[in-house]
């Protein structure tokens, strides 16, 4: 079992819902966050910064504001890790900075609460 997070805009979150109903992986969570990434960062202001320069410190502090997002969590048994990353880069995927993240971890154990069924049994299958 692996969990698959995926960072994306805000706006895309129709498009990736479809996307993995589409694909055949209906159960995920989603919650709004605010982050950004590395593309938002003037190095050069940073390095200023880091060599105590006062102007560099005051402009960093006003440049780096944090972006909405929606981060998506999907469990999925070990064979549809590969379907589901493709699913979500492919309604993601636009070339521009800011596209998203996915990270993939692995799960130990699953317990559906209502029956106390454990282990994979308890994902979808797709």
């Amino acid at each position: 079992m692996k969990e698959v997070m995926a960072v994306v805009r805000m706006n895309m979150m129709n498009k990736t819902k479809r996307a993995l109903a589409d694909a055949g992986i209906s159960s995920m969570m989603a919650k709004d966050a605010l982050g950004r990434g590395k593309g938002l960062v003037d190095f050069k202001l940073l390095a200023g910064a880091e060599k105590g320069y006062e102007e560099a410190i005051a402009q960093l502090g006003q440049s780096q504001r944090l972006i909405p997002k929606r981060v998506i969590n999907v469990i999925v048994p070990d064979e549809l890790v590969s379907k589901t990353v493709e699913t979500i880069m492919a309604a993601n995927q636009t070339g521009k900075p800011g596209d998203g993240k996915i990270f993939v971890m692995p799960i130990l154990d699953a317990c559906r609460i209502r029956v106390s069924e454990p282990g994979e049994s308890v994902l979808d299958e797709a």
